[in-house]
């Protein structure tokens, strides 16, 4: 049986920057964002849902969907996001438990942004949380997103707070202190993630 560790944290806390240094480490990565991406291709059925929910304006001329302006939308109407969350989380919890089960490595990372709101704790045997201080958070966002201050702390405002978030958290990695620190805390976090995946399969074996 797999391992499945979830990796969570708030917009701009360095999600991905934590699961690419796992991915050295040879751990497979299923990104929920990058598997929301594809769901919301032309063709694909959670981009015709997404269309017939919200109309045309969200779609550019080459009939994809207006990114920027559909995550606009979600984070300034709470009510316009649970119905986007309605359509593409079902789709994308069924993706990612299907590539996590043809997992190769000792554990598998699952990035989900959301995993808290989503409630998706007990789908996962490890919840890690990537954590971050605020300003550095509204710094990060603002320059990564082109966002002005006040679109960046609605962004923020919307999620789970830290202190909320942290609750749930078996494992917490501090992303304020730089890369060198990142690295260090992968790397422990690393082992501690086989050594659990090989009691888990131990346990596993012997009760077959």
């Amino acid at each position: 049986m797999v391992f499945r560790v979830g990796l969570t944290g708030g917009i701009a806390s360095g999600k991905s920057t934590v699961s690419q240094l796992f991915a050295t480490h040879g751990i497979d990565i299923i990104d929920a964002d990058i598997i929301s991406r594809e769901l919301c291709q032309p063709g694909k059925v959670s981009y015709h849902a997404i269309v017939e929910q919200f109309g045309k304006p969200f779609l550019l001329e080459d009939g994809q969907l207006n990114r920027p302006a559909l995550r606009e939308l979600i984070f300034s109407d709470p009510q316009a996001r649970q119905r986007l969350e309605n359509i593409l989380h079902p789709a994308i919890r069924q993706q990612m438990f299907q590539q996590s089960e043809t997992s190769s490595s000792p554990y598998c990372i699952l990035v989900i942004p959301l995993l808290i709101e989503a409630k998706m704790q007990s789908s996962v045997d490890r919840i890690l949380v990537v954590n971050v201080d605020n300003q550095s958070q509204l710094s990060r966002l603002q320059k990564r997103d082109n966002l002005s201050a006040t679109q960046a702390m609605q962004q923020i405002a919307a999620q789970l707070g830290p202190a909320q978030r942290l609750q749930y958290a078996d494992d917490i990695i501090d992303n304020s202190a730089g890369n060198d620190s990142l690295k260090f805390q992968v790397s422990q976090l690393h082992a501690l993630y086989c050594q659990l995946a090989e009691t888990k399969k131990r346990v596993s074996e012997s009760e077959c």
